[in-house]
């Protein structure tokens, strides 16, 4: 949960207080050298995300609203996509080695990733956001070089002393040279962006602490210069399991792979426990309102206040308005509302765990597909009897429109989308039958 207010009115009012409040200073390596640092003008910090996949998930929000956050008080973000280092693949956190990516594999990953930086950064203006790939640098640079430059400034013992070196190799996958190298290479960006663009400071995840001081140390001994970290905390559950994943898979920003619906009720479904903490995490939402909704949950926790607000802003922010009036209208169409001018896809999702059946297209043509058959087809009656009864007493929907008419021939004009129909019988229990 986010501490209570700085006493002291000039922090409490500065970026950092801002940080502290909301719960999201882990560790910094000189709290007062950075505060200072801020106070004195417009800085420059940079983040590095490894393109792993063709779109962020949610666990990337965090350093993303990080960058956003220092950009809206007036500092430079730097968006750094790892097109080298994510061809090693970072350690830090992970039991055992990545696969490695083919060139076009990363571009593409590369690609989707930088496309979603994009949508959160602003990258016009004073202060524009930087979107810069590692690879730029490091593609021209010889293993001589490199060993040459920057590896005789680079003790192994300060390496063997971090944490996610040592934890590795004293695990049973063990950790290969390639892997090894990653620190090394990640505390070279902070040289050349401090060194290039006058990047001051590093954020991160707290499973980038080893690499953020790295690179620190580094850059104290390649340029003389005083650099700074930060870090946030990892978005967990209270229990300290991460966020941003389900059965299914992970949460990602990406419509295609996880759309706005699924998105909204991700969110809608975050336990009372977690809910306010994801709130000061992620979102803009100020400590009034804040306070407001942390008090609504604890005084009617039943009515979800700070879920529903949470899910709202989320997708907004990720999805558009048009996203957020997508998402809604599919949460009313699965609670009973009528369904109208949809799509495969939307059904698809919203009713991703419900029965499905497939039938012949041709029975829609000529006298048209006899309602009691196609119950029977959807598996919500075990004959034409029961069919027949559950229409008479009011108890069967198509589309959520009531069916009280035992004769009705369903037609293509009766299809929700290009191929489904939505049948119910009762307040919830549903089926679709695909018509191909």
């Amino acid at each position: 949960m986010p501490e209570n207010k700085p006493e002291n009115s000039l922090v409490e009012n500065s970026l950092i207080g801002e940080l502290k409040w909301r719960g999201l200073i882990h560790q910094s390596t000189d709290e007062t050298g950075l505060q200072k640092l801020l106070d004195s003008g417009s800085q420059t910090v940079y983040i590095g995300f490894d393109p792993t996949a063709t779109s962020l998930h949610v666990g990337s929000l965090m350093q993303l609203m990080m960058l956003r956050r220092f950009q809206k008080a007036g500092h430079r973000p730097i968006a750094l996509v790892g097109g080298a280092t994510g061809m090693i693949g970072d350690p830090s956190g992970k039991s055992e080695e990545r696969n490695l990516l083919t060139a076009q594999q990363l571009q593409e990953n590369v690609d989707g990733v930088a496309a979603q930086m994009r949508m959160l950064l602003d990258f016009d203006g004073e202060n524009a956001a930087m979107l810069l790939n590692n690879f730029d640098w490091m593609q021209g640079y010889s293993y001589l070089e490199f060993l040459r430059d920057v590896g005789k400034n680079f003790p192994v013992g300060a390496m063997m002393g971090k944490e996610s070196v040592r934890s590795r190799l004293d695990s049973e996958a063990g950790l290969s040279y390639t892997e090894f190298s990653y620190m090394l290479l990640q505390a070279y960006d902070f040289v050349y962006l401090a060194k290039n663009h006058g990047c001051l400071i590093q954020a991160g995840g707290s499973d980038q602490w080893g690499n953020v001081t790295a690179g620190i140390d580094l850059g104290r001994r390649m340029l003389g210069q005083q650099l700074f970290g930060i870090t946030a905390p990892l978005l967990t559950t209270s229990d300290g399991k991460k966020m941003g994943k389900t059965e299914k898979g992970a949460i990602w920003l990406d419509p295609d792979r996880t759309s706005p619906y699924e998105f909204f009720q991700y969110w809608r479904t975050v336990d009372d426990a977690d809910v306010m903490r994801c709130i000061a995490y992620l979102t803009e939402i100020d400590r009034q309102e804040y306070d407001s909704l942390a008090a609504a949950t604890a005084s009617e926790p039943e009515k979800r206040a700070a879920q529903n607000r949470l899910a709202e802003w989320m997708t907004v922010l990720i999805h558009g308005d048009e996203g957020l009036a997508t998402a809604t209208r599919a949460s009313e169409i699965l609670f009973g509302g009528e369904i109208g001018d949809a799509t495969d896809a939307s059904l698809g999702s919203i009713f991703a765990d419900v029965p499905s059946s497939e039938v012949d297209r041709s029975n829609l043509d000529g006298d048209g597909y006899w309602i009691v058959d196609a119950l029977q087809a959807t598996g919500l009656v075990k004959s034409g009897g029961e069919a027949r009864r559950a229409i008479k007493e009011g108890g069967v929907y198509v589309n959520n429109t009531r069916e009280t008419d035992e004769k009705k021939r369903l037609a293509t004009s009766d299809l929700a989308s290009e191929t489904v129909m939505v049948f119910r019988r009762g307040k919830r229990k549903y089926a679709l039958l695909r018509f191909v």
